[in-house]
């Protein structure tokens, strides 16, 4: 089996290059959609990637970055039809950067793929990549200095973002840190019944102002978001445990099952039951 499709690791950090010669001789590249023990990012430099993750799956052509948070069901099939295909897979332990992950999660709030239109800007990430090889690669590796490039990578990935979504005038710079602060604020707490008012107030804004900036920058309201958190939490815990519907239900903040049940048809147009036996299914 090569590397890209194991799902565990034993270090803190590691670090390798996957190239179309590699994967010549393998009669099948597609490996069932499984979820890893670590964090992973993918930085495509060549070729195309199928990637299912967060319940759909699209096709990405190179230069793209894709992160893959841990626990999170995810199926990577390169595509090599044309002889073409490099990429970089990084993967860590959360713990090796507690005080930086969320900036992850920042950037791909929306998405868990970020597609680049300029390859000369890209070629910094790779350039960073190169750099954590070659300490990976050393018998005593410096994780202090992996820890700064991995920092280096994720700042310039919070500054494409930023440039992607053409937000360099300061009103937008600021709704921006707000999105940004709210978004923090939601992931310590979204599993708590937590009102609209509760994040507006721990912003020190209204909940209408609020709303505002959210329907700006992903056209949704909090109350949406909110939900939408809590529906990828539900979908995650039904796909990889044996809590029962009723107990990940309390788990999100919902005291009754069949309230949450019903939430949960409404977003997804399927019942909890109906979408776990769909995922068991598919895996298998």
């Amino acid at each position: 089996m090569h590397r890209i499709w194991e799902n565990t690791i034993t270090r803190p950090f590691e670090i390798f290059k996957v190239a179309a010669v590699e994967l010549m001789g393998f009669d099948d590249l597609k490996v069932a959609p499984h979820y890893h023990n670590y964090e992973q990012i993918i930085v495509g430099v060549e070729g195309d990637l199928e990637h299912y993750i967060d319940f759909t799956s699209s096709r990405l052509a190179a230069p793209y970055i894709s992160f893959v948070s841990k626990g999170k069901i995810h199926q990577a099939v390169p595509q090599i039809e044309s002889g073409k295909f490099n990429i970089w897979v990084i993967r860590f332990q959360s713990e090796l950067i507690a005080e930086t992950i969320f900036q992850l999660y920042i950037v791909f709030h929306n998405s868990a793929n970020l597609i680049f239109s300029c390859n000369e800007r890209f070629n910094r990430f790779v350039t960073l990549c190169e750099l954590m090889d070659d300490e990976g690669g050393q018998l005593k590796p410096n994780f202090a200095l992996i820890n700064h490039l991995l920092s280096a990578f994720f700042t310039m990935l919070e500054a494409e973002r930023k440039k992607l979504l053409n937000d360099d005038d300061l009103t937008q710079t600021s709704q921006n840190e707000t999105f940004t602060s709210f978004l923090k604020i939601l992931e310590e707490n979204f599993r708590r019944p937590l009102s609209v008012e509760f994040y507006a107030d721990k912003l020190f804004m209204s909940s209408r102002n609020l709303n505002l900036i959210c329907q700006s920058i992903l056209q949704r309201s909090v109350s949406e978001i909110i939900e939408n958190r809590k529906l990828m939490e539900a979908k995650n815990l039904l796909a990889t445990t044996d809590l029962s519907i009723a107990e990940i239900g309390f788990d999100l903040g919902y005291k009754e099952k069949a309230y949450f049940s019903n939430v949960f048809k409404k977003k997804s147009g399927q019942t909890p039951t109906m979408f776990r036996d769909e995922v068991k299914n598919f895996i298998s």
